[in-house]
């Protein structure tokens, strides 16, 4: 990314006749405290009739019949979460913002849902095993152990936006061909998210990740290392690092909020219990369009979801940086821009060699995805 886009960054401050539900059934499987429903339309307590089908690694079909609101809201009775307090996984953060929103402004209650919010210390293994019934987590770090096997399913993208690669402003490097020999910090280290995004940014720039280093870097001590030479760029937190920005210390040279290959891309992802939306699918799909209108609220109201997220200790730091990060973000995220996405970095992480290369692409989203409110 060009200088340009520091400057951006700086300024963007729910029996009846119709009704089978289940023909087959197989489905696979940024910090405090949320949880609640949604709708097909922007307001709580609308309904949608969309139907639900599901293509699995088996290429078993589920598929749910297209039924009124009224014949949802019956089979819905039946199904085991049925009236039961269902577990939103949610640490805060304004990337995982849509959790807390739906939650306070109502949009699970409107679908008829209780809600809990739970901390937990790992997406993964919370939703994996079953310690919540929904959570979110970035693509970078959620994909990989989703294909592998962790029993979770993702309905629905979050937002865009999110991190970006930074060196010192004063420094010399303004593409990721200039990294060459340098070093690049990964403040959640080797393997993890921020090791995926940036060799995204290098595949998407036909630089062979074999020319960089990479190390690990606390996030508390990643500027100084810049500062100190250790390392000569680092994959940052766009929040995180927008004083260092603001300051002048560091620049954008990359960035998956801002440049166009990456801008329509969701850096998060909704994921539901594999097995929760077997059993539950009505469920599922009302949790899901309470966290899509919940994002379609945010996106409308920026301000307000700001405020309530620092009120609810979601969000921390000065109201107008924090307003500021918001504004990057677009909410808005379509599941077709997410399918694509995800089918993307499939391809991508078999060609670094973070998934086996051998895997079909089609069956493993097949495996992962499953957008309830688009079928």
């Amino acid at each position: 990314m060009k200088k340009s886009n520091s400057k951006l960054l700086k300024a963007k401050s729910g029996t009846g006749l119709l009704a089978l539900m289940l023909l087959t059934a197989a489905l696979s499987g940024c910090k405090s405290q949320v949880g609640q429903n949604s709708s097909a339309s922007n307001t709580p307590g609308s309904a949608s009739n969309q139907s639900s089908n599901k293509t699995d690694s088996d290429s078993s079909a589920v598929v749910q019949s297209s039924m009124s609101s009224a014949e949802e809201e019956e089979a819905w009775k039946k199904e085991p979460a049925y009236g039961q307090t269902i577990k939103i996984g949610y640490n805060g953060g304004l990337c995982l913002g849509a959790f807390g929103i739906a939650q306070v402004k109502g949009f699970y209650e409107a679908e008829g849902l209780k809600t809990e919010i739970v901390n937990m210390n790992s997406q993964q293994d919370a939703i994996g095993t079953g310690q919540v019934d929904v959570t979110g987590d970035h693509i970078a770090s959620f994909l990989v152990p989703a294909v592998n096997g962790v029993n979770a399913t993702f309905t629905t993208g979050c937002h865009t936006g999110c991190k970006s690669l930074y060196v010192l402003a004063d420094s010399s490097i303004e593409k990721t061909s200039d990294l060459k020999g340098k070093t690049v910090g990964l403040p959640d280290g080797i393997g993890n998210s921020d090791h995926n995004i940036a060799l995204r940014f290098l595949n998407h720039d036909d630089i062979n990740p074999k020319d960089v280093n990479f190390k690990a870097v606390t996030s508390d001590a990643v500027v100084q290392a810049m500062l100190n030479n250790e390392v000569q760029a680092a994959i940052l937190n766009d929040q995180f690092a927008k004083k260092f920005v603001d300051n002048d210390t560091i620049k954008i040279i990359r960035s998956l909020t801002f440049d166009k290959d990456f801008e329509h891309e969701p850096c998060c992802i909704h994921a539901i219990n594999s097995n929760f939306l077997e059993k539950n699918p009505i469920t599922a799909k009302k949790l899901t369009r309470a966290h899509q209108n919940a994002s379609n609220w945010i996106e409308d109201n920026k301000e307000e979801f700001v405020d309530l997220m620092l009120e609810n200790n979601w969000a921390s730091g000065d109201r107008k940086l924090v307003l500021e990060i918001a504004n990057t973000y677009n909410f808005k995220i379509s599941d077709e821009d997410t399918q694509t996405t995800l089918k993307n970095i499939i391809n991508d992480y078999k060609e670094f060699g973070i998934l086996d290369s051998s895997i079909d692409t089609d069956q493993a989203l097949a495996k992962i995805w499953d957008p309830l409110l688009q079928k």
